[in-house]
């Protein structure tokens, strides 16, 4: 599979092991080696599964923060393999500048730059935006990389 330079939703649905409704993403609008930015109009999707009676909480855009990190590593990633799974194993200076944001101004901006890594683990400072600019959230995430969990005995 080829790296494009932007991407819609099905595209995106194909590089990351997020799948329906939790795949939170509408366009990849750019990326290379170090960073992506994407966009999303998902937040204020009624329907989101992340939704509360309260609406969608702040500490949920680390979910949709988290999905363009594995967007990107999908994009870096060789073969054409299904995408592999990742785990965000610890998020540090974690900022969240509203209490809720589905009624933010659509779309959000997603932006992740990896700061560090290697083929276990990979850094990445990250940042949502509302379409005027406004900060949703920003803050660091550590992502494990390629590590089966192991299976449960039932």
């Amino acid at each position: 599979m080829s790296a494009p330079a932007t991407l819609e939703r099905d595209g995106i649905a194909a590089r990351i092991p997020h799948a329906g409704d939790m795949c939170l993403l509408d366009r990849l609008e750019a990326w290379d080696a170090q960073a992506i930015h994407c966009t999303t109009a998902r937040h204020a999707d009624p329907a989101n599964p992340m939704r509360t009676a309260s609406g969608l909480l702040a500490p949920c855009a680390i979910e949709f923060a988290a999905q363009a990190m594995a967007l990107h590593g999908g994009l870096l990633a060789s073969g054409d393999g299904p995408p592999s799974a990742g785990y965000l194993a610890s998020t540090r200076n974690v900022r969240l500048h509203r209490a809720r944001f589905d009624d933010a101004p659509a779309p959000l901006h997603l932006h992740a730059e990896r700061l560090s890594g290697d083929a276990q683990q990979v850094m990445y400072a990250f940042r949502v935006l509302d379409a005027e600019g406004a900060p949703v959230a920003d803050g660091r995430a550590v992502v494990v990389l390629n590590t089966p969990l192991p299976d449960s005995a039932p």
